[in-house]
C-alpha cells in the first residue's frame, strides 16, 4: 500500500487534475464541446500525461530532491526510482492510445509535447530560462491540445495559450528562485545561479508585463463582450500582486502567480460562454 501511496503521489495528482481542466478549458473555449467523448478523450489524455511527466520529472530529480524534497516518495524510499520510471511510462503509453483517437492537429501537439518533456527532463532543466521555457509551452499547450482535439476555433485560445506561457515562465523563474540553495549544491545553472535573483525575478516581471498586455485581446478584437473583462481584472491584478510579492516572499509570489493564471482562464470560459448563451 505504501509504494501505491508513493506512485499516486508521484503524479501529484491536484497538478495532473488541473492541467485536465485546463484542456477542458481549452476545449469549450474553442467552442467545440459538440464532441463531449473527443473532449473527454484528450481530458484523460492530460490527466495521465501530466502524471507521468511528474512522476519521470522525479526520476530524473531524485537526487535534487534529496535536498531540496525529502519528503518525496523516492528520497524518503516510498516507491523505488525503477518503479518510479516504469509507472511514468505506464502513464504515458495509456496517454498515446486515447490521443490517437483525436484528430490530426491534437496528435501532432502531443508529440511536439513528448519531444519537449524529454527533451525538459533530460537535457534543458538546469540551463537558464530554457528549461523554464519549455514548462511554459507544456503548460500553455493544454489549451491549445483541447482545442484541437473537438477541432474549435482557435483564435481565442492562442491567446489564451500565450497568456498561461507567459505566466507559467513567470512563476517558473520565481520557483527556481525559491529552490536555489538545492539547485546550486546538485551543480544546476538555473537563470537566478546565472544571472543573480533579483535579476531572474526582473525577467520574471517582464513576461507577466507581456501576460497582462495580451489579455484584454479577445474583448479588443471581439471575440468575447465586457463579461470577459468584468472576470479578467481580478485575475490582472493578482499576476501584478504575485510578481510584486515574488521579490520579498517567493514561495507566496509563486503561488498567487499560479492562481491568477487559473483565474485568467476562467475568465475565457466566462467570455465564451457569454458568447455562446
Amino acid at each position: 500500500m505504501e509504494q501505491v501511496r508513493g506512485a499516486i503521489e508521484l503524479m501529484r495528482p491536484a497538478n495532473a487534475i488541473a492541467a485536465g481542466v485546463l484542456t477542458f478549458i481549452g476545449a469549450f473555449v474553442a467552442g467545440g464541446l459538440d464532441t463531449p467523448l473527443l473532449a473527454a478523450y484528450a481530458i484523460t489524455a492530460t490527466v495521465l500525461a501530466t502524471g507521468g511527466g511528474n512522476a519521470i520529472n522525479d526520476y530524473f530529480d531524485r537526487r535534487i530532491d534529496e535536498i531540496n524534497r525529502p519528503d518525496r516518495p523516492i528520497p524518503r524510499g516510498a516507491i523505488s526510482s525503477r518503479g518510479a520510471l516504469a509507472f511514468s511510462i505506464m502513464l504515458f503509453s495509456v496517454a498515446v492510445v486515447l490521443t490517437l483517437l483525436l484528430p490530426l492537429l491534437a496528435i501532432a501537439i502531443a508529440l511536439i509535447n513528448l519531444a519537449a518533456l524529454i527533451a525538459y527532463t533530460e537535457v534543458f532543466k538546469g540551463l537558464p530560462g530554457i528549461g523554464n521555457g519549455l514548462v511554459a509551452y507544456l503548460t500553455g499547450s493544454t489549451f491549445l491540445y483541447g482545442g484541437a482535439a473537438v477541432s474549435g476555433e482557435l483564435a481565442p485560445v492562442v491567446v489564451l495559450f500565450v497568456l498561461a506561457a507567459c505566466a507559467t515562465v513567470a512563476r517558473e523563474i520565481v520557483k527556481d528562485v525559491e529552490d536555489i540553495e538545492g539547485d546550486r549544491e546538485e551543480g544546476l545553472n538555473t537563470l537566478p545561479i546565472a544571472v543573480g535573483e533579483r535579476n531572474a525575478l526582473a525577467v520574471a516581471a517582464a513576461f507577466v508585463g507581456i501576460a497582462v498586455l495580451a489579455s484584454p485581446v479577445p474583448y479588443l478584437l471581439g471575440m468575447f463582450g465586457a463579461a470577459y473583462l468584468l472576470v479578467l481584472l481580478p485575475a490582472v491584478l493578482g499576476l501584478v500582486a504575485g510578481t510584486h510579492r515574488s521579490f520579498g516572499d517567493p514561495a507566496t509570489g509563486q503561488r498567487w502567480l499560479k492562481a491568477s493564471m487559473f483565474a485568467a482562464a476562467i475568465a475565457f470560459v466566462v467570455g465564451r460562454a457569454v458568447v455562446v448563451l
